[in-house]
């Protein structure tokens, strides 16, 4: 069975500021972390034991997570004193990992609902060295493009370009033999999109593109993870609702706003395209649209907050 290693440990400067006092992976997306969206994806795909790389503000991964008993899983982690970027980031996980298995190499920036049981058995069946979610755009312009031969094996990694040869990019999701890891330096800040992979194709390595046009998106900006978070919302409807938060029947929640666990919103409240994250009140009659609550907030009564950061002691507008 499968194992998996998560990239959690970036500082998330794009997303300045909802990640100035949270790690990017632990922000509300439809209620939930964005972790326990990439958690709840391995387990689907058979996976139970996961570590997680953790960098920045690393102690506030445990408390929710923990042993991973909750999700049926078993986490582990691997805390890098300085970041090691994400291949040294992948190797210094890996010391936690005494297996032969396929190693998945989940990317905490990245939100995809494609087939990884899929990804993982093609890997296997053409017993790959790694195997590359591909995604295909319709101007890969703003990114590096990955093109593939007949049989799905990546030619060439190519960084972004006026007229790219393809409209393949990469997706942020491998799944590594363990062989490979000996290729990453240990204790070296290394990446494996611009080093690795590259030397490997350069190499002759059996690298595979898996190519799936699912559902995916790169949270790295403030206005990329309050749209995530709004499309993930509207699959199931207008609004979502923790099932522990309380919300005034007068209130009036739309446009794929979410509010998590241990809210209270009053009376007359309006929160439209929103995030509301947890343990956070909600006063009577405010109106809240396209903005992040960050968790514990208290919004006064009658407040009038549009695409702006919440949190205690500030409101900052999202950029």
């Amino acid at each position: 069975m499968a194992t998996a290693i998560l990239l959690v440990g970036g500082y998330g400067t794009r997303l300045m500021p909802l990640t100035k006092n949270t790690p990017k992976p632990m922000l509300t997306v439809a209620g939930i972390p964005v972790t326990e969206h990439q958690l709840n994806m391995a387990k689907a795909a058979g996976i139970t034991q996961i570590v997680l790389a953790t960098s920045y503000l690393s102690e506030l991964f445990t408390p929710y997570f923990g042993d991973g008993s909750k999700w049926g899983m078993q986490i582990q982690y691997a805390v890098e004193k300085t970041p090691l970027g994400t291949g040294g980031a992948i190797r210094n996980a890996a010391k936690l990992i005494n297996s032969s298995e396929s190693i998945v190499i989940l990317n905490g920036d990245v939100l995809s609902s494609h087939n990884l049981s899929e990804q993982i058995r093609q890997h296997e069946a053409n017993n790959a060295d790694v195997t590359l979610h591909l995604t295909q755009v319709e101007d890969a312009r703003a990114y590096g493009c990955v093109p593939t031969d007949s049989d799905g094996r990546v030619t060439d990694f190519l960084e972004k370009m006026d007229n790219p040869v393809t409209n393949q990019i990469n997706a942020g999701c491998y799944v590594f033999n363990p062989r490979v890891l000996s290729s990453i330096p240990i204790d070296a800040v290394v990446s494996v999109e611009r080093e690795t992979f590259p030397l490997l194709v350069k190499n002759g390595a059996a690298v595979y593109g898996y190519v799936e046009n699912a559902y995916w998106v790169d949270i790295g900006t403030p206005q990329a993870l309050m749209k995530a978070s709004v499309e993930i919302v509207k699959r199931h409807g207008d609004f979502l609702i923790a099932a522990n938060s309380v919300v005034d029947p007068s209130a009036q929640l739309t446009g794929g706003s979410s509010v998590a666990p241990g809210c209270q919103v009053a009376s007359g409240a309006r929160i439209q395209s929103s995030i509301i994250e947890s343990n956070c009140f909600i006063g009577a009659n405010a109106q809240i649209i396209n903005s992040f609550v960050s968790r514990g907030t208290k919004v006064e009564e009658g407040a009038k907050i549009e695409s702006s950061f919440v949190a205690n002691q500030e409101i900052v507008p999202i950029p």
